[in-house]
């Protein structure tokens, strides 16, 4: 199998950024961005799409109606009113968000609009409980330059935030209503050339520069990239989506280039075929009936559930379904995915059987039935009533694609780095004019403010704190960078406290306990103030804060207090201390007598198994030393 190279394939990459606003409410009410487990409010939708203002179907929308799921909302009325339940009009746009909107606007140079147009973006996956996202352009052009290259802005928009995803399963997809309309800039970037890591210094540069102005959200999903993707000779962009991470973002869009040139390789292979085309009144057949004695347990399941079998029979495609010009990168696997998304476990496909428990009196019935030749192919599904036409329909159309463009469609970006089939992509018809807000007048007053505003560069604001806090540059960029820095700003402003230390644990020992796999959610902010203030007030020693944090991340306590207790860590007083330091050193005078004070690193290790957490290591340190020092002048 050939190994990919990146070089070769001519990769385009349009970066968008999605970044949440930090302006303490929502876009189009007072209610706070608060997030919660505790629901008291559950209410269902189920949405349908809906004809555009020229007469057209979005093709997206169409796609997630074909899938018919029930929509389940759980909204606190903490953090959602009436207006995130659809039941009131949006009231008036935050003047918080669009003055910070148009900050970052004038931050990448970009022409602002003296007039905003609100519109609604057809959404009907249920992440908006009105069937639309309501979205604003505030401004076009501009510029960001990474690396001494000016990257071309293409769009800036102010728009509300999805629903979180808690479940899908089945016909049934939940959702919280906590993130629903909170505030969101979106930074659409030209198409650039290049090897996955430009993309992601150019994300990177981005990413800093918005959080220059302190306003953003920090944490994971509060900031997503997508990536339109396109190689050469592909044809079609594909829009990866969710990307939350910058290493994930690079594996994604290296992953993506494999993909697309894979397919490209195949559309090659397909055109030095004799492939045609398929007929769906001709080459598709139901074989339920004959299927009934078929010994394949995923057969049977799809029997007892009512499902319908059906075959595709694809003349002169023998071997394609299986081709793999890479690894993992095959048309079978393709439409697999594709199916998946209507709630179907998949497809069978004549280049991967016998297998799955299908033998091969079973695929005789079949090849009689269609009357195959040699260079066939075949395509089996199994899918209830209401959906299998139009999942043929969509594999049809997918195989026609196979043989001459990868197609435009919009995919969804795996932990692992990989993507998988979503949606196809939207079209023109899936916006129209929002007729609950009228035009937002962008005033010169407002434009100035902005002009004035810009925060300071990445560069400027790493050199201030450096020279602020006496940190080291690596030290300096990882806080920044990091969801801590106002929480750094606030401790070490209001406590007595070393800032190279706190920045350690909030860059170093935090992100340490999650490569453990713990959890960095469970600890809170105010719970890490908290400990640093017990810190600062001389109530527990420096290295306990590592074991308190490791209690939390791993759910055995929720509180710094319970975390004190539950790992035992109690401090010591001064004559207990003694007491210790004295018997441990009765006990190792021998080793005091041969090594003098190399002693002391020995003896360290095994003061601090007892007395970890419990006291200062520079405490025990400086005791520790002056009682091997009258040891030794004893002697």
């Amino acid at each position: 199998m050939p190994e990919f190279s990146i070089k070769d394939v001519g990769l385009k990459v349009g970066l968008e950024i999605h970044q949440q606003l930090d302006t303490n409410k929502k876009l189009f009410c007072n209610c706070p961005p608060i997030e919660s487990d505790e629901y008291t409010i559950k209410f269902q939708r189920k949405l349908r799409a809906v004809k555009s203002e020229l007469g057209e179907y979005d093709p997206a929308a169409l796609f997630e109606k074909s899938k018919s799921k029930i929509i389940i909302y759980y909204a606190n009325p903490q953090s959602s009113c009436l207006v995130e339940q659809d039941e009131e009009p949006p009231h008036n746009l935050d003047e918080d968000a669009k003055k910070l909107v148009l900050v970052i606007a004038s931050s990448l140079r970009s022409n602002i609009f003296s007039e905003i147009y609100p519109m609604r973006k057809t959404v009907i996956d249920g992440s908006n409980t009105t069937g639309f996202q309501r979205t604003m352009l505030v401004s076009q052009g501009g510029f960001i330059e990474v690396d001494n290259e000016k990257i071309g802005v293409q769009s800036i928009c102010l728009e509300e935030d999805a629903a979180k995803l808690l479940r899908d399963k089945g016909s049934i997809r939940e959702y919280s209503l906590d993130r629903l309309g909170v505030p969101l800039v979106e930074i659409a970037l030209e198409p650039v050339e290049g090897e996955p890591k430009k993309i992601k210094n150019i994300a990177l540069s981005l990413g800093r520069l918005l959080r220059s102005t302190k306003k953003v959200t920090r944490g994971i999903g509060s900031i997503r990239q997508d990536v339109n993707v396109s190689v050469n000779n592909g044809g079609g962009v594909v829009e990866v989506k969710g990307v939350q991470q910058l290493d994930q973002l690079e594996k994604v869009v290296e992953f993506e280039a494999k993909r697309q040139h894979g397919l490209v390789k195949i559309i090659e292979k397909i055109k030095n075929s004799n492939f045609k085309d398929i007929s769906k009144e001709n080459d598709v057949f139901e074989i339920t009936d004959e299927w009934k004695q078929c010994k394949s347990k995923i057969v049977q399941k799809a029997l007892n559930d009512n499902f319908r079998i059906k075959v595709i029979h694809v003349k002169n495609f023998a071997g394609m379904f299986g081709y793999s010009p890479y690894n993992g990168i095959r048309l079978g696997k393709e439409i697999g995915q594709l199916v998946k998304f209507f709630g179907i476990g998949g497809v069978f496909h004549s280049d991967e059987l016998p297998n799955y428990g299908i033998e091969e009196e079973d695929i005789s019935i079949v090849k009689n039935l269609l009357k195959t030749k040699e260079n066939d192919a075949f395509l089996i599904i199994a899918a209830p009533t209401d959906k299998i036409d139009f999942a043929i329909d969509s594999v049809i159309n997918r195989i026609r694609d196979a043989g001459r463009i990868v197609p435009s469609e919009t995919r969804l970006a795996t932990q692992t780095g990989e993507t998988v089939f979503l949606r196809p992509r939207p079209g023109a018809s899936r916006m129209y004019p929002e007729t609950d807000i009228p035009p937002i007048i962008i005033t010169q007053k407002e434009l100035d403010y902005a002009k004035n505003n810009i925060p300071k560069s990445w560069d400027e604001s790493i050199t201030e704190l450096r020279n602020k806090y006496n940190l080291n540059q690596q030290l300096a960029e990882q806080i920044f960078d990091s969801k801590y820095i106002e929480l750094f700003e606030k401790i070490v402003q209001r406590i007595k406290v070393n800032p190279t230390f706190v920045a350690s644990i909030l860059c170093s020992t935090i992100i340490n306990l999650e490569r453990n796999g713990l959890n960095a959610q469970l600890l809170s902010n105010n719970e890490i103030l908290k400990s640093f203030e017990l810190l600062g007030n001389g109530k527990i020693a420096k290295e306990s804060i590592e074991m308190i944090y490791e209690n939390i991340m791993a759910g055995k306590s929720r509180t710094i207090e319970e975390a004190i207790k539950n790992a035992s860590i109690n401090t010591v007083k001064q004559d207990e201390l003694d007491q210790m330091l004295e018997k441990i050193i009765e006990n190792n005078k021998n080793m005091i007598k041969n090594q003098k004070e190399r002693a002391m690193g020995p003896l360290m290790g095994i003061v601090m198994k007892e007395l970890r957490g419990k006291v200062s290591g520079e405490v025990i340190n400086k005791l520790l030393l002056l009682k091997i020092r009258n040891v030794l002048e004893n002697n």
